[in-house]
């Protein structure tokens, strides 16, 4: 017999203790909220109990004899005045914000919106029952400590990133068991394992795994939101991706890859919901408590601030709404062994109310918790709202994506006019975009591709996006893609164009890998993955986005990645935890950073303001005693380069990695030394690294 007891207002959610189940849901403006019971595969709740204690905001009962594996959702009464921000409507079933596992998907109907859709009038109430077509929260057994701890951290100047999608990754891979393709546990699989370990990688970054709805814009085309960028519960894992391991299967495979030396980070949305504008849908927050959870106009409570251009922003600044956030990380972290997290549209998340701030609550919230504090923190530091763009505005502690190396990066291998010395900038950690904020180069995360835009083997072979396939007639995107075809749009059989491509796609890798800061690969770009030139293929669940495991029209590039790796891990020079400045090391006469003319002097204000410049070197000391000095040597020109290497410079210079070699990595013994003040052959479009014993005092 289930029999119901005031309970606790804390911890928010479903609780099971053994005897039975607490239940908590916050909402400041509501007057009730019922229990929802539903039987598996039921269209409508089996039984309905409203919640007996409102302590604090937080509406609570207590069920005894309820067990793990009950499905559950609410219905939270109060006024409908969308003139003033609220829009209850208990017809409505609303999913809880702390549910742990979810069952079911969204089915779309219109009996999903608080409001007569399509209506004469916005704000006329719909009353039609929802809960046949929304999922429901599932009361998962508690939660208890992995009895094996995962390693620790490890270091950012140590990490590389890969970028990557649950499914795209697994999808086709032939050892993988069709069960395993497509779901988390296919991430623990040894093949996926032995591939990332080869390239290198030391985190896998995740697109959003927490649940996340198909735009119904998309599902009435037939398409899908493949990315995830649409969530609508922040604690619970994406169903679509359980398989036959549930949840299980994703500790599984974070333990699997930790154990592996692979960190796992995942990609989350605390910016908006999947609820969309004041016309959209009520699938949990709107009808919990619309006026806490979302910023509201102040002059027209009625519509969302959307800063987002998701139609809605999530209010981080209600402590409840903040409260939810952070417990949302924890849980991530403490439950399944996630090791940081990469925030979409970070911004929005700094607002205090409108203007960004690194002293927004949130930061600091993050700062002084002591789960939190210690994991990785990236930023994506902009939205589209006022003052959105904040690259380089974070506090302490975070990292974040540098958009200014990827563009300046691919410009200048491009052939841009003026490219030269904003590329200096970001190969040599971005100081003057992460030094005023107190931070080191390991603040810049830097990538010359990801999922948002092209692949890399796009970049070198498309001059448009082609984005048809979206359904929106190519309006989609983004237009501004700093690519090249090199004569041909798109496939080409001509091997002149084949051969260039091949090396443009080592060079961006080659200074994704020798800049400072913390290198981040997109998933695929090792094996030459192309979109066909769709720059947005976030709707796009197929051979578009899926890895493809049987074809490498590049079969030499993954092995090149992983020498680049191996270089830099090699190299402390290539990971420093500090800034170059252009000092003296030690008692030497030479500097931590010389950038170098072809002609073998030292770049001057003349050469620095030479936009037409398309060579030039960079050597570089170490900042911690008794390390190898690099010399990196570029040329984006298409004609060769005789680089004159300074008699002052030390050496001798023993050639290791060449991007006009398919694998990278220069043989021991088949190139010789070259001694300071001899000259080195730079052939043309090419990168090429040099060693040299330490400085000695």
């Amino acid at each position: 017999m289930i029999v119901i007891e005031e309970g606790l207002p804390t911890p928010l959610g479903a609780h099971f203790d053994g005897r039975g189940v607490n239940f908590a849901l916050f909402s400041q403006n509501a007057t009730r909220v019922d229990l929802c019971l539903f039987e598996p595969g039921a269209r409508h709740e089996s039984r309905t109990i409203r919640l007996p204690c409102r302590t604090d905001d937080v509406f609570h009962g207590y069920l005894h004899g309820l067990l793990p594996g009950q499905q559950y959702a609410y219905r939270v009464f109060g006024p409908w005045d969308p003139a003033a921000g609220h829009r209850f409507n208990p017809a409505k079933l609303v999913l809880d914000p702390y549910a742990r596992e979810i069952a079911g998907r969204i089915r779309w109907h219109d009996a999903l919106y608080s409001h007569r859709r399509g209506g004469a009038r916005e704000d006329q109430i719909d009353r039609r029952d929802s809960a046949p077509f929304l999922p429901r929260g599932v009361v998962t057994r508690p939660e208890t400590p992995d009895a094996v701890a995962l390693p620790a951290p490890r270091p950012l100047h140590e990490t590389v990133i890969y970028e990557a999608h649950v499914k795209a990754l697994t999808r086709t891979h032939p050892a993988l068991s069709e069960a395993e393709r497509g779901t988390y546990l296919g991430l623990a699989h040894p093949a996926i394992i032995e591939h990332l370990l080869k390239l290198g990688v030391t985190a896998l970054e995740l697109l959003p795994i927490q649940a996340f709805a198909d735009d119904r814009f998309l599902v009435d085309k037939g398409l899908v939101n493949f990315w995830g960028y649409q969530p609508y519960n922040y604690f619970a894992p994406e169903p679509r991706y359980l398989g036959e391991g549930g949840a299980s299967g994703l500790r599984f495979a974070i333990r699997e890859l930790a154990s592996a030396g692979i960190e796992t980070l995942i990609d989350v949305v605390y910016n908006h919901t999947a609820e969309g504008d004041h016309l959209g849908p009520t699938l949990a927050f709107r009808g919990i408590d619309n006026a806490s959870y979302y910023k509201l106009d102040p002059e027209n409570p009625r519509r969302n601030i959307d800063c987002t251009g998701c139609g809605n922003t999530l209010n981080v600044a209600h402590p409840r709404v903040m409260r939810m956030v952070l417990d949302s990380l924890r849980h991530w972290v403490t439950a399944y062994g996630v090791a940081g997290f990469r925030f979409d549209l970070a911004t929005s998340l700094g607002r205090t109310p409108a203007d960004f701030s690194p002293q927004a609550a949130f930061f600091q919230a993050v700062q002084q918790d002591p789960v939190l504090s210690r994991v990785k923190l990236i930023a994506e530091p902009w939205d589209i709202g006022g003052g959105g763009y904040q690259l380089g505005g974070y506090p302490y502690g975070w990292s974040e994506w540098n958009d200014q190396f990827r563009d300046n990066l691919r410009g200048f291998w491009r052939g841009d006019s003026g490219t030269l010395a904003k590329l200096t900038q970001g190969l040599s950690g971005s100081r003057e975009i992460f030094l005023p904020s107190g931070r080191s180069p390991l603040a810049s995360i830097n990538f010359v591709a990801s999922h948002d835009g092209y692949t890399l083997a796009d970049v070198v072979a498309y001059a448009e996006k082609h984005n048809e396939a979206n359904g929106e007639e190519n309006r989609d995107g983004h237009g501004h893609n700093l690519s090249a075809n090199y004569g041909v749009e798109g496939p080409t059989d001509d091997p002149r164009i084949l051969a260039l491509r091949a090396r443009q796609k080592r060079n961006m890798l080659a200074c994704v890998f020798f800049a400072q800061g913390v290198p981040m690969l997109l998933m695929g770009d090792e094996r030459s993955r192309s979109q066909s030139g769709n720059n947005n293929a976030y709707c796009q669940d197929n051979a578009v986005s899926w890895m493809d495991w049987e074809a490498d029209p590049d079969p030499t590039l993954s092995e090149f990645v992983g020498n680049l790796a191996a270089l830099r891990r090699a190299c402390r020079s290539l990971r420093r935890r500090h800034f170059l400045l252009g000092s003296r090391v030690g008692e030497t006469d030479l500097k931590d950073v010389h950038w170098l003319s072809p002609d073998g002097t030292e770049m001057d204000e003349a050469a620095w303001g030479d936009g037409e410049r398309r060579a030039f070197g960079m050597q570089m000391s170490n900042d911690i005693e008794g390390s190898e000095r690099v010399l990196i040597l570029m040329n984006a020109a298409p004609e060769p380069c005789p680089f004159a290497l300074p008699p002052d410079l030390g050496g001798p210079w023993r050639p290791v990695f060449d991007t006009t070699l398919a694998t990278g990595a220069v043989p021991d013994g088949t190139r010789p030394p070259v001694r300071a003040g001899g000259t080195v052959d730079l052939p043309e479009r090419a990168v090429l690294v040099l060693k040299s014993p330490p400085i000695l005092d």
